[in-house]
């Protein structure tokens, strides 16, 4: 079984993109297939805002995205768990500060780097960064 950080620009991909970026279908073949999701627990703030800011533009409506988080709602308990690592309001700044990151991807990063597991982002600044900071990427 695989074990990897989840990043919300992934799943949201799942949904909001067209095509779904190759990665996005790997990763979500894979939880399809066995593997597990860790993901900090502003994932689930990270996905609704992105729906409710994609629905604000106009670009999908209350009912596709009702359905969208059905599917996510199915999806969680049986591959994503909630990392129980406390990341310090301090140390996210000093991620943040450190990679030139938003201190969301700051804890994305650091959620990785602290359980040790590689990293499944679409974000290529997150995604840079985190190889500097010795965090493998899903592949």
């Amino acid at each position: 079984m695989k074990l990897f950080v989840l990043d919300a620009s992934v799943a949201l991909a799942w949904f909001l993109d067209s095509p779904v970026p190759d990665l996005a279908v790997r990763v979500r073949e894979s939880l399809e297939n066995g593997s597990r999701a860790k993901v900090p627990a502003l994932w689930r703030l990270e996905l609704v805002n992105g729906f409710a800011v994609t629905e604000r533009r106009g670009a999908l409506t209350p009912t596709f995205t009702d359905r969208c988080l059905d599917d996510i709602e199915a999806l969680v308990p049986s591959v994503i768990d909630e990392s129980t690592i406390a990341i310090s309001l301090r140390q996210a700044l000093s991620v943040a500060r450190t990679f030139r990151l938003s201190s969301y991807d700051a804890v994305y990063l650091e959620t990785a780097r602290r359980e040790l597991l590689p990293l499944a982002t679409l974000d290529r600044a997150l995604g840079a960064a985190a190889l500097k900071a010795g965090v493998s990427l899903f592949q």
